[in-house]
């Protein structure tokens, strides 16, 4: 469940006014301060994009854990996104790495250095399959 008194608490730890984090979450002050109040949730992109610019996980946020410390993943800096992707592409693979289901095997969540080689498989089927889409001819029904 969402816990408003954390937003609150790491704004102002971030010294950001509810006008200054609403601006780079692309939504309104009335909406932060709805969030924060408590009288509304934030759709996952918006906490998504809230804990990306406090620096905190949105597992955080919604008091799935009390650390607050963002989950290392796979960063798209270090990715070979192709020349082609546009920016939906670039949304849905980070949409993707986002995913927090644990990555197991036979029923046994895998250790890090598996997890990175299994994240690397993924994302080269991600972009293959992409590719595929964008040069499926368009139906003329």
């Amino acid at each position: 469940m969402f816990k408003p008194e954390r937003l609150v608490e790491w704004r102002k730890k971030k010294k950001l006014t509810q006008e200054q984090l609403a601006l780079r979450v692309k939504t309104t002050k009335g909406t932060i301060s709805n969030y924060e109040n408590g009288h509304s949730t934030p759709p996952h992109e918006t906490l998504v994009a809230i804990a990306d610019v406090l620096g905190i996980s949105t597992d955080y946020l919604l008091g799935r854990t009390d650390d607050p410390t963002p989950p290392q993943q796979p960063s798209t800096s270090r990715t070979n996104i192709p020349s082609w992707a546009t920016k939906k592409d670039i949304r849905d693979f980070k949409r993707m790495l986002e995913e927090d289901a644990p990555v197991m095997f036979d029923g046994v969540p895998l250790d890090e250095e598996d997890r990175e080689k299994v994240l690397k498989v993924m994302e080269a089927i991600f972009w293959d399959a992409k590719k595929k889409n964008k040069r499926r001819p368009v139906d003329e029904n």
